[in-house]
């Protein structure tokens, strides 16, 4: 790693570090710095060790977590199918989570059976996807990319059902899926933290070989790369990662759109050091994001998906018309 791309880590790092404290100290009630410092060394108010300690800083912490992980796969999944439109949610996680959500709330199973039915049901799609896309020992891109698509439409169509059908549930239905994470406690971080910090790395591991994977499947044989094994370790480990964040925070878009994406045009494409980077400005980015969507209009908090969506849906359009210009211009 050379000296600029070394400042450029130094600095997303500082600024994360300094998006959490800010996380920490602003809301509905606010917290001086001095304040903050006090809770961590052990001393502050009883008030402000409940807000810090109980509220804001799992919450700080869950974000950038799941930030960090919806970017990583966002990054690896863009490379893996070669296609700069891909997301985490590509194989259909979001809509599988969203129907184990649905049932949750309906159910009325609390937060912790909302986040554990969203977790299986996503899981169950990504196998079902993974399953009829597989040939032999192959598994063909374009086939799971239509499966995702698919069954996304399925599932969207069943929830809809459902929420016809439960009218005094709507809302809650609609406000988690817009993301969120304003019920979030240090049990959510216990849970989400490892399988997404050790499925990231896992990825990582495999990031030599998704680059050779990049100049062509036939090139990376002939370096010695096993293709098949690289894209189901990636598409499954990617996906568990992706539906343990969605159990937990609700389908928030474009994290793992824009991050990859801005990321690149930072540190370059080389994938050894795209995907800390990318790891830490979507740590960042969805930290601040949480941040926007509680003093907005505070007191009320709205859902982080409309965040994410205001700087995400534009910059996917920017990505459509780029396309366009450089297809017209071959």
């Amino acid at each position: 790693m050379g000296v600029k791309k070394g400042i450029y880590f130094g600095t997303a790092f500082s600024l994360l570090v300094f998006t959490m404290i800010l996380s920490i100290s602003a809301g509905a009630v606010k917290i001086p710095l001095q304040e903050i410092l006090n809770v961590f060394l052990g001393g502050g108010s009883e008030t402000s060790r409940t807000i810090i300690l109980n509220l804001r800083l799992p919450r700080a912490i869950e974000s950038a977590i799941v930030g960090m992980g919806l970017s990583v796969v966002g990054t690896f999944f863009q490379g893996l199918l070669r296609n700069p439109m891909a997301d985490p949610y590509v194989l259909g996680v979001s809509s599988g989570a969203a129907f184990g959500a649905t049932i949750a709330i309906i159910l009325g199973l609390g937060i912790f059976g909302l986040s554990f039915m969203a977790f299986i049901t996503s899981l169950m799609t990504v196998f079902f996807v993974y399953t009829i896309s597989k040939t032999g020992t192959r598994v063909s891109m374009t086939t799971m990319l239509l499966a995702g698509i698919a069954i996304s439409a399925f599932m969207s169509a069943i929830i809809s059902l459902m929420m016809l059908l439960n009218h005094d549930e709507f809302s809650r239905i609609v406000f988690w899926t817009m993301g969120g994470f304003s019920l979030i406690n240090w049990n959510s971080v216990v849970f989400t933290t490892p399988i997404i910090v050790i499925g990231s790395f896992v990825m990582y591991v495999f990031s030599r070989d998704v680059n050779a994977i990049l100049t062509g499947e036939e090139v990376a044989e002939h370096l010695g790369v096993n293709t098949e094994l690289v894209k189901k370790i990636i598409l499954i480990t990617g996906s568990l990662v992706t539906a343990t964040a969605v159990s937990v925070g609700g389908i928030i878009g474009f994290v793992g759109l824009i991050v990859p994406h801005i990321s690149r045009l930072i540190v370059g494409p080389d994938n050894r050091i795209l995907v800390p980077f990318s790891a830490i400005s979507g740590a960042i980015f969805l930290t601040f994001a949480d941040l926007l969507a509680r003093i907005i209009l505070k007191p009320m908090e709205i859902p982080i998906g409309i965040i994410t969506a205001a700087f995400g849906g534009p910059f996917f359009l920017y990505l459509l018309i780029k396309s366009k210009q450089k297809s017209e211009g071959m």
